[in-house]
């Protein structure tokens, strides 16, 4: 973390409230394997990045709330924080939504002061919504001591975004901001919510994001045919196998038996996600054996599954993906996130990092004249307290 960024956060809130505040930093993520998993009962494979919001918060005695997003040089004040509702102002909703399920849960919020910032790029994948959230909601667990264990911090997140930003995330994003580990990638059974954490060695690997710079209209409405498509799967398979509750419980062999049910397309989204919670166990076992082009096989193994069974990735991922497996250097690429945009997340060898964003910068622009925005990440500790 910059510790400018919190300098500046730190006095950013002294010349607007003026009294010390608590310093908090809350990381962004990626996820390396494990995509449209979560939905589904499945593993996901993501770890906390060096791309973090920073958060100033203190109880100001009274009943307002009074944020700052320093950024955006935009403030929002809430006469009463007993009547907390949602906002017309968009990045607002990520905060209200967090005080407001403390509220549900019984813990009484007063009035506080909250100034933050970030250098999570927006639209990028890297869950910048989730940084915010979780920061605030460490910050005020700290502050009222109410007491909340680290995984009810990530529940109340994620609730925070169904209910004031009215996006129905898996709670993998929070989970990983809140969950990370230095040097360490974190598989999360998204069914039962335990973990176990996995060495990753980023001296041997670089993580380098290629940003495609495009967002296709189709990406919320096909997300959401997604979730349908494999909730129609998992009624047709109970029918014969009544212990499938999800397709986290579904086999291959129970998909081939049953196609002509499922019907082409409900049957190659099952199978993708059945083949793509196999690729996760695997590419841990990778991990473990120190085997990182193993581990690549399993990520160009998802793309195309996301690309031909899932059908959620566009020409501009699929050029990036192909440049990467071009590229000297590279252990492994795919998209990552919900699809039809967004970036590729890419495993390189240190030193060759320079090397390949040249080469995958230059076909991209190429091919679509359009210039790649790239950014470099390390892994890091979980949400915390920070320093100025």
């Amino acid at each position: 973390m910059s510790a400018s960024l919190a300098q500046a956060v730190a006095a950013d809130f002294q010349q607007h409230f003026g009294y010390a505040p608590l310093l908090v930093r809350a990381p962004g993520r990626v996820n390396l394997i494990g995509e449209h998993t979560d939905y589904n009962g499945g593993f996901v494979l993501p770890a906390a990045v060096d791309k973090e919001a920073v958060f100033a918060v203190g109880l100001n005695k009274g009943q307002q709330i009074r944020l700052v997003a320093h950024d955006l040089n935009e403030t929002l004040e809430l006469a009463n924080a007993a009547e907390i509702s949602p906002s017309d102002t968009h990045w607002a909703n990520y905060l209200l939504g967090v005080a407001a399920q403390f509220q549900q849960r019984g813990v009484a919020v007063p009035g506080f002061d909250c100034v933050f910032a970030g250098t999570v790029p927006l639209g990028a994948g890297m869950s910048s919504s989730a940084a915010i959230e979780c920061g605030l909601a460490f910050a005020l667990n700290r502050l009222l001591g109410a007491g909340f264990d680290t995984m009810e911090l990530a529940r109340i997140a994620q609730l925070a975004e169904h209910t004031y930003a009215g996006v129905m995330c898996g709670i993998m994003d929070q989970f990983a901001s809140l969950f990370g580990r230095d040097a360490h990638v974190v598989r999360l059974d998204c069914r039962s919510l335990q973990y176990e954490y996995f060495p990753f060695d980023t001296r041997a690997c670089r993580i380098v994001l290629c940003n495609s710079g495009v967002k296709h209209s189709l990406a919320s409405s096909e997300y959401n045919t997604r979730r349908q498509e494999c909730e129609r799967g998992v009624s047709v398979l109970q029918q014969k196998h009544p212990e499938v509750t999800s397709l986290r419980d579904a086999t291959m062999e129970m998909l081939d038996a049953h196609r002509s049910e499922l019907g082409g397309t409900v049957y190659r989204r099952c199978a993708y996600v059945v083949q793509e919670n196999a690729r996760v166990e695997a590419a841990c076992r990778h991990l473990l054996a120190g085997d990182l082009a193993a581990f690549g096989q399993e990520m160009y193994g998802s793309h195309a599954g996301l690309r031909d069974d899932y059908e959620v990735s566009c020409a501009e991922l699929d050029v990036l993906v192909e440049a990467a497996q071009a590229a000297p250097g590279v252990f492994g690429a795919r998209m990552m996130g919900g699809g039809f945009g967004g970036c590729t997340i890419n495993l390189v060898a240190p030193d060759k990092v320079d090397e390949f964003i040249a080469s995958v910068s230059k076909a991209y622009q190429e091919k679509f004249g359009l210039k790649l925005e790239t950014y470099q990440t390390t892994i890091v500790d979980g949400v915390g307290l920070a320093s100025a």
